[in-house]
């Protein structure tokens, strides 16, 4: 595989691209911002679950109250007319007027229940509508912190969008100066290995790192310029330089 020594060097220039979109994307997939608004997005979903419960148990409450102060009133209308009854001198048989007796303080005893019963509701309502509020004052005080978030996620991403639209562009034009052969093994090494091409320096491969035997130096040295060599290694593409030690 051939490549004049210029376009060997480039490759060099697509690694440094390459690593540089990577870094993008990295930054763009880990976003602070995106991880805090997730969290807070969670939260007004467990607000607004939070809120459903309220108003439901609210709703409960308000007809356990109302059902309550119904019976209260009916238990009151009974009370009255037993006590115009034995008010107004209509029961003169001694049994029955005890017997009546008897029933008007069985019904002022379910009287008192039953207003036990509606204050009851009305305090748990009170409890309910205060911790509904709490949850809907903290599900706005949510909705404006992802608002907030989301505006700055947006220009965060908006950013790297711009930098990788550059990158991108000048990746273009170093890619169209390696010939095509040469830029799909590039490319091949690169989703293989995550860098396609490293520079050899004083004798080691930049990519993986490891000093090259001298047998595999010789070699190299021995190779045309337009010649494409790779680490014995590694099998990435090793490109030469003033500094390779050669």
């Amino acid at each position: 595989m051939k490549a004049s020594p210029e376009a060997q060097l480039r490759l060099l220039e697509l690694a440094d691209l390459d690593a540089e979109l990577g870094r993008l994307d990295q930054r763009r997939r880990s976003l602070p911002e995106a991880a805090q608004l997730e969290q807070v997005n969670a939260r007004m979903g467990e607000l607004r679950d939070g809120i459903v419960m309220a108003d439901t148990e609210l709703s409960d409450l308000a007809r356990e109250q109302t059902r309550a102060e119904r019976d209260v009133e009916q238990v009151r209308s009974r009370i009255d007319r037993d006590r115009s009854r034995l008010d107004g001198g209509q029961v003169s048989a001694a049994r029955e007027l005890e017997n009546l007796q008897s029933e008007v303080q069985s019904l002022l005893r379910r009287q008192s229940d039953l207003e036990e019963i509606v204050l009851d509701a009305m305090e748990r309502g009170e409890a309910a509508e205060g911790r509904r509020d709490a949850l809907a004052a903290e599900q706005a005080t949510a909705g404006e912190q992802a608002a907030e978030l989301t505006t700055r996620r947006d220009a965060a991403l908006d950013e790297i969008g711009e930098q990788a639209a550059k990158a991108e562009a000048r990746r273009a034009t170093v890619a169209a100066d390696v010939p095509a052969d040469v830029l799909t093994l590039y490319d091949k090494l690169r989703a293989q290995q995550g860098v396609g091409a490293a520079m050899l320096r004083r004798g080691r491969c930049e990519g993986c790192h490891l000093s090259l035997h001298t047998v595999d130096l010789n070699q190299i040295r021995a190779a045309a310029p337009d010649e494409v060599v790779r680490c014995e290694e590694c099998r990435r593409i090793l490109v030469r330089t003033a500094d390779s030690g050669l």
